[in-house]
């Protein structure tokens, strides 16, 4: 194993406990207040489907003999870029975010006092709405396709991943969207983890080193193009990190307890009008 094989095992593990280490401070964070005030359900429930498509893309990527077969035809024969720890990663996310979810849910369950926002919002209801259906489509599509099409040039099952890993990539897209508006209107990130923020921004930068690293080892950059889901939800969930820290050290930095009780009032009187409907 060369040097640049290592460095880019290590950071695939690094990066991957540090992501899955961001899924805990918020659920952590949300037992300690007994309470999710603060926060909506949007985050959580669009991420639980955000990463059970990320499951499926990375599996069948990993496992699939026809899908490997496939991206080979479309990308001068090389494999796709997905290692073990993408699999894993992708479940344990999945398993956090579900239990996440059921904080807002079934609040009572876990001991919290319903508070605003455990309704998921329009926005999201319709990108998960809009999601299945296109999923459905493609499938549809593909199954029409005559048995003896070139998956090179036609409708294939390739396609049909790619539509999941696109699903996944709207989703990050979108999935930070209510909680900043949230926090911008209530003017403070009181109940927000900046944890999982802080963790999730030193595990962006390693997935996309990682990436370059594969792609260079490679001696083809196809690694990028033909893996686009795994390039972007780095740069974008980034992006949106570096809003969420300068809304928590800058815009809305605590500075004592009379902030604090104005907060908590305000929080705790925040309707779902102060949502991204």
């Amino acid at each position: 194993m060369s040097f640049l094989e290592f460095l880019s095992a290590l950071f695939g593990w690094i990066y991957t406990l540090s992501w899955s280490l961001s899924f805990y401070s918020q659920p952590l964070l949300n037992i300690r207040r007994k309470s999710t005030s603060g926060t909506t359900v949007d985050f959580p429930f669009i991420n639980t489907i955000g990463f059970i498509a990320y499951l499926i893309y990375n599996t069948v990527f990993y496992s699939s003999p026809v899908i490997r077969n496939q991206y080979a035809l479309r990308n001068n024969g090389h494999t796709p870029s997905v290692a073990v720890n993408d699999i894993v990663f992708a479940a344990h996310a999945f398993v956090v975010c579900a239990v996440l979810t059921t904080q807002y849910f079934a609040p009572s369950a876990w001991g919290f006092d319903r508070a605003p926002g455990t309704k998921p919002s329009r926005l999201i209801l319709g990108v998960v709405t809009g999601s299945v259906v296109a999923v459905v489509i493609i499938i549809f599509v593909v199954l029409s396709t005559p048995p003896d099409a070139d998956p090179k040039t036609e409708w294939a099952w390739l396609d049909v991943v790619y539509t999941i890993s696109y699903v996944k990539l709207l989703i990050t897209l979108v999935k930070y969207a209510p909680q900043l508006v949230y926090n911008f209107r209530n003017r403070s990130t009181k109940g927000w983890s900046i944890w999982q923020i802080l963790l999730d921004f030193v595990g962006g930068i390693l997935s996309i080193a990682q990436l370059g690293i594969d792609s260079w080892l490679q001696g083809d950059w196809s690694g990028v193009t033909g893996n686009p889901v795994k390039f972007a939800l780095g740069n974008v969930s980034m992006l949106y990190d570096l809003v969420f820290m300068t809304q928590h050290y800058v815009l809305y930095r605590d500075d004592g307890s009379a902030k604090d009780g104005e907060a908590d009032s305000l929080l705790e009187r925040g309707e779902d009008r102060r949502r991204l409907d």
